[in-house]
């Protein structure tokens, strides 16, 4: 039987330019993937035109219906034309495409939604009239005068129209109208002086409002903690640290919650570069390794961290959706995430989230299982099915009980110590946690997950101060690798040797092992090598050697720590929340979770119903 390949054919095909409405819309096919691209453009442009305020309307998820109006600078009578025409753009001049300060520069956006929908720009310039002009499939109507008292409002209807083979690809309407809301507070999240309004505007009718964030006042930092608190919640920016690190010409600033404030996944991380929203595989690689040993391997740290630099350090030109960015030396943006912010994380010391107490106040309130009946109406009412049993039941139906006889320590010594943050020790229930008592509350903390904490922080200072002890192979092991793989392999061979890894090229593509981490034991050097390699391929730079050794210190301060089940005295307790408040990271154990929880003294009168 023959096979024939479909790729090979018999006739010379002949090349031919493709017409005007073609290139557009394979033009739009690379910009706008689904409405929510659309809405981001159509923003973007608005932004770059100055706008203080910006509201965007939307009707089935964007399929039918999407406007944009804007304050901005708008647009003369005249450019109206250019304005729609590709590669023509007021943003830069062409001369220079690697330092751009704008977030569009290609000039595709207005003539790519054009050619798959039907497009109308109204605007209207300071001292010019206002004019309007349509584009239908890519084909264009004359400019012609409209009623407008300033700015710019593009209209957007039936997106995809001329392209029906994508109508097959969008989602739902509700899918597509999250989607555009996700897209609206990102770009929300970097313009805290702007404000936005997002509505709905599906059926007949004004529509609902599903986002509105005014203009924020004041400095950078409290504008933008005011406009996250808006978008992400009062609870992240109370339990988020102030970001404000430099680094060879590049900064940060933001917000970054607290390891105890974890997420179980990565949609709390929004990342930005020259207040561009980007989703850049690096960038995540580096949060999560700032946070590397402080939460578990299932859980996800929440940030909002904006990276700004000059244009010529970032090129923003990599994809088409302006979504990733490939920074000239991406060495110098991670160690920047990174080090700024174990050094933020570092200097919060002890404290933990706000919302462990919360949860823990919610342990002690069981659902209920029928109406609440108050007093007066016992007489009147039937009974009815036995509720869940209250607080004064606790202490024969739970095991969190206190026992008859706890260590109770003498109150007298310990008293001037209820002015630290962590309070007084006054008692060891079940030879596990310490009560502590505050100036203003109490202190429950987990003696074991705590000293575990201090033992790790103790363990890693000494790896610093003395590095980490290598040991010399009897025999090196030869490790056969391609010339590149050794070549990038031995760009990091200093990193590597300062964490007791001895590497060594041993011609052609391979590499000589004549030294392990001690701390590691016997140790499969090339399954090492290749899981670093994996690594420096994904992310550009390793951390599979450190998370290693970290994992052992780990797990030898787990052992060496203060077991659970042993009696502490009082001068000991005592130590160990004074230790707790001078070490950083404290608030939470190896694994992320929390080492105390602190209970103010309204919670606890709420408890017992005194408010």
């Amino acid at each position: 039987m023959a096979q024939t390949t479909p790729h090979i054919s018999d006739t010379r095909p002949q090349i031919r330019p493709l017409d005007e409405a073609a290139i557009n819309r394979i033009a739009a096919g690379e910009v706008v993937e689904r409405p929510a691209s659309a809405v981001k453009e159509l923003v973007e442009n608005a932004i770059d035109a100055g706008a203080r305020r910006i509201e965007i309307a939307y009707a089935d998820g964007g399929k039918t219906l999407i406007r944009v109006t804007d304050d901005g600078c708008g647009i003369p009578p005249e450019d109206l034309p250019l304005a729609l025409a590709r590669h023509a753009t007021s943003k830069i001049d062409g001369s220079d495409l690697l330092n751009i300060h704008t977030f569009g520069f290609r000039g595709e956006a207005l003539p790519s939604l054009g050619a798959v929908g039907r497009l109308t720009i109204a605007s209207r310039a300071a001292g010019e009239d206002a004019a309007e002009m349509t584009v239908a499939g890519g084909t264009a109507s004359a400019v012609k005068p409209t009623a407008l008292n300033g700015g710019t409002v593009v209209t957007l209807r039936d997106l995809f129209y001329a392209t029906p083979a994508r109508l097959k690809f969008m989602r739902t309407d509700r899918a597509e109208a999250q989607a555009i809301t996700d897209t609206v507070k990102r770009l929300a999240m970097a313009e805290p002086q702007i404000g936005f309004t997002l509505r709905d505007v599906s059926g007949r009718g004004a529509g609902r409002t599903v986002f509105r964030a005014d203009p924020e006042t004041g400095d950078l930092m409290g504008a933008m903690s005011q406009r996250l608190t808006r978008i992400l919640g009062r609870e992240f920016t109370d339990n988020a640290i102030a970001i404000d690190a430099e680094r060879d010409g590049l900064t940060m600033t933001g917000y970054a919650a607290l390891p105890t404030y974890s997420r179980g996944s990565a949609l709390a991380q929004y990342l930005f570069v020259n207040g561009r929203p980007v989703r850049d595989k690096m960038l995540t690689g580096a949060l999560r390794a700032a946070y590397r040993d402080l939460m578990s391997r299932d859980r996800h740290p929440a940030a909002a961290l904006f990276i700004e630099c000059e244009g010529t350090l970032v090129d923003v030109n990599v994809h088409p959706a302006k979504s990733e960015v490939r920074f000239r030396d991406p060495g110098t943006a991670r160690g920047l995430i990174v080090s700024g912010l174990r050094h933020a994380l570092a200097e919060q010391g002890h404290r933990a989230s706000s919302t462990v107490a919360g949860a823990t106040l919610g342990a002690f309130r069981p659902e209920p299982t029928g109406a609440r009946i108050y007093q007066m109406d016992r007489a009147s009412q039937p009974p009815l099915p036995r509720p869940s049993p209250g607080f004064a039941e606790m202490q024969s139906a739970y095991s969190a009980r206190v026992e008859d006889s706890p260590q109770v320590l003498d109150e007298t010594p310990a008293a001037p110590a209820e002015n630290h943050p962590l309070g007084a020790a006054r008692a060891q229930l079940h030879e596990n946690y310490i009560i502590a008592q505050t100036e203003d509350g109490m202190v429950i903390v987990d003696q074991h997950a705590a000293h575990e904490r201090l033992v790790y922080e103790r363990l890693k200072r000494q790896r610093a101060e003395n590095g980490v002890a290598a040991q010399a192979l009897l025999i090196p092991e030869i490790v056969d690798l391609s010339e590149s793989d050794c070549a990038a392999l031995m760009t990091i061979a200093d990193d590597l040797a300062s964490f007791g890894l001895g590497i060594e090229p041993f011609g052609g593509g391979a590499i000589a092992v004549r030294e392990t981490p001690a701390i590691l034991g016997p140790v499969d050097a090339r399954a090492l090598i290749l899981d670093i390699l994996d690594e420096l391929a994904d992310q550009n730079d390793s951390d599979t050697l450190g998370i290693r050794i970290d994992a052992i210190l780990s797990r030898v301060a787990c052992h060496g720590s203060i077991r659970s089940g042993r009696r502490m005295q009082a001068d000991e307790m005592n130590a160990l929340l004074r230790e707790m408040e001078a070490t950083p990271h404290s608030g939470q154990c190896n694994h992320g979770r929390p080492t105390y929880v602190r209970l103010a003294l309204s919670d606890i009168e709420r408890l017992f119903g005194r408010t």
